[in-house]
């Protein structure tokens, strides 16, 4: 069974039309977006797609966790780079979605890195949302 939050801090909310090919903002109206399937997937492209959104959204998360697990160890982390790939693909009758996260702290040994996107990978709320529902891979550049 899944941690539930103590307590709420912050609520997200949007509103979405139209799907993938859609229409997609925040109440507050600090982000908003045209939605199109990409090319790769028969559609027009030419706007962002859930996908893209979901790779800027966990890479975000993670980026601020990783300077919680940098808190632990002392490590500076403050030029590090959290790429993410978010993939999606058939998955008997629907879709389903593959992440790998690639991390990079300049001036950090390898093994240092890995460790520590590691540790960030057990703190990342959504590592938690996402861990034993679809495949994650974390490695260190």
């Amino acid at each position: 069974m899944s941690a539930v939050p103590e307590s709420i801090v912050y609520t997200a909310k949007s509103h979405v039309t139209g799907g993938r090919d859609g229409h997609g903002k925040t109440d507050d109206g600090a982000l908003e977006v045209d939605l199109r399937a990409p090319k790769e997937m028969g559609g027009a492209g030419g706007g962002t797609n859930p996908e893209q959104l979901f790779a800027v959204g966990y890479g975000a998360c993670f980026q601020g966790a990783l300077g919680l697990a940098a808190k632990e160890t002392g490590a500076d982390v403050s030029k590090s780079v959290v790429e993410l790939e978010v993939g999606l693909g058939k998955e008997g009758e629907s879709f389903g979605l593959s992440v790998k996260i690639k991390v990079s702290v300049p001036g950090m040994d390898t093994d240092q890195v890995q460790k520590l996107a590691d540790r960030t990978h057990e703190l990342c709320p959504y590592s938690k949302a996402t861990r034993g529902n679809i495949p994650v891979e974390v490695v260190a550049v």
